[in-house]
């Protein structure tokens, strides 16, 4: 059975790299999108697009993982979710969700929005840097290494 990556790929900042180290490992990659993807851009990739609306890319990439699969998002309940179907959850800046840090992750999230929609707090993200880059590279590496 061959291994996925399915990328969460709309505002993913690590495209090009999830399909470079997942073709070197022998797993398929699969984008997922809302829309204004080029396939020609992303040849080794099979590009989904989904209907425009909350979640609906995340329900599509839900459905479709499976254990040993690896989905990269930013997005902490579809890792969640990832998790509960036995695939590896690794967001683009390199930190891998676990069933024993996902639980403190969601918790962090819901505050951090309570703290937005109260107004104590703009909710920016810190800029994505070239090291996060680097440990998003070693990760999926490392995560495709040990489910081979």
């Amino acid at each position: 059975m061959e291994r996925t990556v399915y990328v969460d790929a709309d505002a993913c900042p690590v495209k090009d790299e999830a399909i470079d180290v997942a073709t070197r490992k022998g797993a398929a990659v699969v984008l997922v999108s809302n829309g204004g993807m080029r396939p020609s851009r992303f040849p080794e990739a099979r590009i989904v697009v989904v209907p425009d609306g909350p979640d609906v890319a995340d329900d599509w990439i839900a459905d479709q993982c499976r254990v040993g699969d690896v989905v990269v998002t930013a997005d902490i309940p579809l890792a969640s979710r990832a998790l509960e179907k036995g695939a590896a959850a690794l967001g683009p800046t390199g930190r891998e969700f676990t069933a024993e840090t996902i639980g403190a992750a969601l918790s962090m999230r819901a505050f951090n929005q309570h703290l937005r929609e109260t107004g104590e707090s703009k909710g920016y993200n810190a800029a994505f840097s070239a090291a996060d880059r680097s440990r998003f590279l070693q990760a999926l590496d490392r995560i495709l290494a040990r489910s081979a």
